[in-house]
C-alpha cells in the first residue's frame, strides 16, 4: 500500500512537470500590448475630458492622435509565438520521466526507513506517563472510561484536565459522573462548581452556587468555594457580601501569596458605600482567630488605601482610613491621609471640617 502511494505521488509530479511543455505556449506580442496601451490612453482622455480637466477641442486632438496610433496597431500582422521543437520536447519528456523517480527513490533509500513499521494508536498509548503528552494522555483515559464507565477516579483525573483544555462541557460531565459514583466531598463539591462557571463563561449559576455552598460546608476553610461564592455576591449586586466574604479570605492568606494580592485589588475596586454599616466589618474581624485579625485589618487598609488613590472624594473612606491607621499604630500614616483628605476635598468646607475634628480627636493636629 505504502509504494502505490509512493507510485501515485511520483506520477503527479511526473505529470505536473510534463503537461507545460505539452502545451503550444501563446504570448502577447507587440501589437498587442499597442492595442491595450492605446484603448487605456482613449479611456483616459474620455476621462479627464468627462471632469473637465482638459479643453474640448484639446481632448478631440489627443483623441485623434490616439485612435491613429490604435488604428496602426491593430492593423500590423501578428507574430506567431515560437512553437517549441518537437525533438526538445521529446527529450526533456524522457529526462524528466527517468531523473524523477530515480531521484525521488535514491533520496527515499539513503534518508528513509522503509523498513521501520508504523507505531499504531493502540501501542502508543501504551507508552508511559512521563514520555506521553496530554492528548494521548486524555486518550488513554478515555479509552478505559469506555471500557469501565463505573470508575469514579478516572472521571475525577479527567474533570480538571479538561478545565485545562478549555473543554469546559466535558469537565461538567466528567465532575458529575465523579460526585455521582465518588460521592460528595468539599473537593468534588468545588471542582464541579468551578467547570459549571466556566461552562457558563465566568457566571456563577444557581446549580454552581448551590455546590459551592455544599463544598463551604464540608470544609469552611477551603479557598475556591469561598472565592465563587463571593464572585457569586458581586455578580448579584451584594458588593458588601462579596467585600465580606473575600475581606476573610484574603486575612487568613499568607502575606506572599499572589493570589490574595490580586484579591486585594478586586476588593478595593469594589469600592464602598458611604454610611456603610460598620458593625458587620468590626464583627468579621473579631469573628477571626486572634493571629488573623491584625493581617485582616492590614489587608482592609490597604484596599481602601489602594480605592481612595483611585478616587479621593469619599470623606466617609477617609475617615475610615485614619482610624484603620491609628489602630494599626502608623501615625505617620495616619497624617499623610489627613492631608491627602483635605487636598481631595479642598472644595467641601464640612467635609474639611469633620477632618479637621478628627485630626483633633486623635491628637493629629500638629
Amino acid at each position: 500500500m505504502l509504494w502505490l502511494i509512493f507510485a501515485l505521488l511520483t506520477a503527479a509530479a511526473v505529470i505536473s512537470v510534463l503537461w507545460p511543455l505539452a502545451k503550444t505556449p501563446r504570448r502577447a506580442g507587440r501589437d498587442e500590448i499597442g492595442v491595450a496601451l492605446y484603448k487605456a490612453q482613449l479611456a483616459g482622455i474620455e476621462r479627464d475630458e468627462a471632469q473637465s480637466l482638459v479643453a474640448p477641442e484639446d481632448a478631440q486632438a489627443a483623441k485623434a492622435e490616439a485612435a491613429r496610433h490604435l488604428m496602426a496597431a491593430a492593423e500590423a500582422p501578428v507574430e506567431p509565438a515560437p512553437a517549441a521543437s518537437p525533438k526538445r520536447v521529446w527529450l526533456a519528456s524522457v529526462a524528466v520521466l527517468i531523473f524523477v523517480p530515480a531521484l525521488s527513490m535514491s533520496l527515499y533509500a539513503i534518508i528513509g526507513h522503509p523498513e521501520l513499521p508504523d507505531a499504531p494508536f493502540a501501542a502508543r498509548l501504551q507508552t508511559s506517563p512521563a514520555h506521553m503528552d496530554l492528548a494521548v494522555a486524555v486518550a488513554k483515559i478515555e479509552a478505559h472510561l469506555a471500557q469501565h464507565p463505573d470508575d469514579g477516579r478516572g472521571y475525577e483525573v479527567l474533570a480538571p484536565v479538561y478545565l485545562h483544555m478549555g473543554r469546559a462541557d466535558d469537565a461538567v460531565l466528567a465532575a458529575r459522573e465523579a460526585l455521582r459514583l465518588l460521592g460528595a466531598t468539599a473537593e468534588r463539591n468545588a471542582l464541579y462548581g468551578e467547570a459549571l462557571v466556566s461552562a457558563a463563561n465566568g457566571v456563577v449559576t444557581a446549580e454552581a452556587k448551590q455546590s459551592f455552598d455544599a463544598a463551604a460546608a464540608k470544609d469552611p476553610s477551603a479557598a475556591k468555594p469561598r472565592f465563587f461564592l463571593g464572585l457569586a455576591a458581586e455578580q448579584e449586586g451584594d458588593k458588601a457580601r462579596a467585600r465580606e466574604i473575600w475581606g476573610k479570605l484574603v486575612a487568613e492568606a499568607p502575606q506572599d501569596a499572589t493570589w490574595a494580592q490580586v484579591l486585594r485589588k478586586r476588593i478595593a475596586a469594589l469600592g464602598g458605600e458611604p454610611g456603610e454599616s460598620q458593625d458587620r466589618l468590626a464583627a468579621t474581624i473579631e469573628a477571626l482567630p486572634e493571629a488573623g485579625r491584625l493581617s485582616a485589618i492590614r489587608g482592609m487598609v490597604d484596599g481602601l488605601a489602594s480605592r481612595l488613590a483611585q478616587n479621593g472624594q469619599d470623606l466617609e473612606g477617609w475617615l475610615r482610613l485614619v482610624r484603620s491607621y491609628m489602630v494599626l499604630h502608623e501615625t505617620d500614616k495616619a497624617r499623610a491621609a489627613l492631608i491627602d483628605a483635605k487636598r481631595n476635598l479642598a472644595g467641601d468646607p464640612n467635609a474639611i471640617a469633620r477632618i479637621e475634628a478628627l485630626a483633633r480627636e486623635l491628637g493629629l493636629e500638629g
